[in-house]
């Protein structure tokens, strides 16, 4: 069965009606994995998978409109219908337990370690999910942030997650079947790619779909400039 990837959602920086933010499903080699959980992507999880089918949860960085559903998803696992087997393997940034059990906590600390199971991520990071491999690289977004190339042996997705111009963002693109890439920004900046950032990190890879694509460009535009017509949307899928 083919990689397939599933754009939950793509919004940048706040979601819109029918618009959540950044959130994609992986499925390959048996496995499915949740990428980045913006708001907004658990329910437009649960349109093409039960949480608890889910098998790891990978997150590129702490923004809030990379992160924040995994609060509600931490009352789905622990305080609702949902009965999980066990912790969810979750890969984020340094700190990320922390982060989420301090947002939870009411007269004590968040049963963080109830819904998953964290495993802190670093440049080179790699996790064997079923039958996917994610290998993590830093990038530059100004704080700790990562992308990920993600495989089944045969076929590689790479996404580069929030970043700036950088070598591990090539490096990370370089060869891959498809290359899953932010677009935020109209001009140059050390923490998010323009367009044409995007296609000049791309030019090792195959298909370029934008995603995160920032409220001062049209979808259209930076698909122009960048030189391709995929352009990340809601319920859009891609075979790998």
């Amino acid at each position: 069965m083919p990689m397939e990837l599933i754009v939950l959602g793509s919004a940048s920086p706040y979601p819109r009606p029918g618009e959540p933010c950044s959130g994609y499903l992986v499925r390959g080699g048996g496995a499915t994995v949740w990428l980045d959980a913006g708001p907004g992507t658990l329910a437009a999880l649960q349109e093409h998978t039960a949480l608890t089918d889910v098998d790891a949860i990978w997150i590129s960085h702490l923004h809030a409109d990379h992160v924040a559903d995994l609060l509600p998803a931490v009352y789905a696992l622990l305080f609702a219908e949902l009965r999980p087997a066990k912790p969810m393997p979750l890969y984020g940034p340094p700190g990320i337990g922390e982060r989420l059990g301090a947002f939870l906590s009411n007269t004590g600390p968040a049963p963080i370690g109830q819904a998953f199971a964290v495993h802190e991520l670093h440049d080179g990071h790699f996790a064997e999910v079923d039958g996917l491999t994610l290998a993590t690289r830093a990038v530059e977004h100004g704080f700790p942030a990562f992308g990920v190339r993600v495989t089944d042996g045969a076929r590689v997705l790479a996404y580069s997650g929030d970043t700036g111009p950088c070598a591990a963002l090539t490096e990370l693109a370089g060869g891959a079947d498809l290359f899953l890439c932010e677009a935020d920004v109209p001009t140059p900046s050390p923490v998010h790619l323009t367009p044409e950032d995007a296609a000049r990190a791309a030019h090792a890879a195959g298909k370029l779909v934008l995603t995160h694509i920032g409220p001062f460009l049209e979808p259209a535009e930076a698909a122009g400039r960048a030189g391709t017509d995929a352009v990340a949307t809601p319920g859009t899928g891609y075979e790998v």
